[in-house]
């Protein structure tokens, strides 16, 4: 029999880790004489990967690939060396993870953060969950929206479309969930706004962690 599998997206769903990218990214600008963002801005760039995040924050005319990559390196370092000064689980999402654990739920994490940061948070934060898979942006394998990862996620898990869920905060995890043909829950408490999930047909949108346990029944 298929395993049921829920499927999670990690900044915005499990861990709200904003402040600790904004201050990486600010800490990469301020090297550069550039000017800052608020966390709010910073909310509205994530999703696609560091590469692009970084790319986001710099002006306009700075985007140029070796600028970019630079800038990166910078932001690499000081993110990796304070991954998790601000960041914390939302509240309401141990209890959610246990009881789905205890449910006889498999659960995995499929991040477009690069991989090792991924797996670091996760192991920091939450090291008596069981996740069955851990990925962030694995090499070979391309980012969110593309099905990739979860189908590898499914294939490791033993599971089906059919017995699969995607939980993440937005469009770009709902875009995912319907590349890889699987149910979809967007939560309207991370970086993305209701209207988002709505516009993207989630098929579910909860507004606290403890409602996805009438989902995941």
């Amino acid at each position: 029999m298929a395993k049921r599998l829920a499927i999670f997206d990690l900044d915005g769903t499990l861990l709200n880790t904003i402040g600790d990218l904004a201050e990486a990214c600010n800490y990469m600008l301020t090297l550069r004489g550039l000017g800052l963002h608020t966390r709010e801005e910073y909310a509205q760039m994530v999703g696609n990967g560091i590469l692009n995040l970084v790319k986001r924050a710099l002006p306009e005319e700075l985007r140029r690939p070796e600028y970019v990559m630079a800038a990166r390196e910078d932001f690499l370092a000081y993110y990796t060396a304070n991954i998790d000064q601000y960041t914390v689980p939302y509240e309401g999402i141990r209890e959610v993870l246990h009881t789905l654990q205890e449910s006889g739920w498999e659960m995995a994490v499929a991040s477009n953060k690069f991989d090792e940061g991924t797996k670091q948070l996760v192991a920091s934060i939450f090291p008596e969950v069981n996740f069955r898979a851990i990925y962030g942006n694995k090499e070979g394998f391309p980012l969110k929206p593309d099905a990739a990862l979860l189908d590898l996620i499914m294939k490791e898990c033993e599971a089906t479309t059919e017995t699969t869920t995607m939980i993440g905060d937005s469009g770009i995890d709902i875009q995912t969930a319907k590349s890889a043909g699987v149910r979809s829950v967007g939560c309207s408490w991370g970086f993305r706004s209701r209207e988002e999930l709505e516009e993207y047909g989630a098929d579910h949108i909860i507004d606290r962690p403890i409602e996805l346990l009438n989902i995941l029944k």
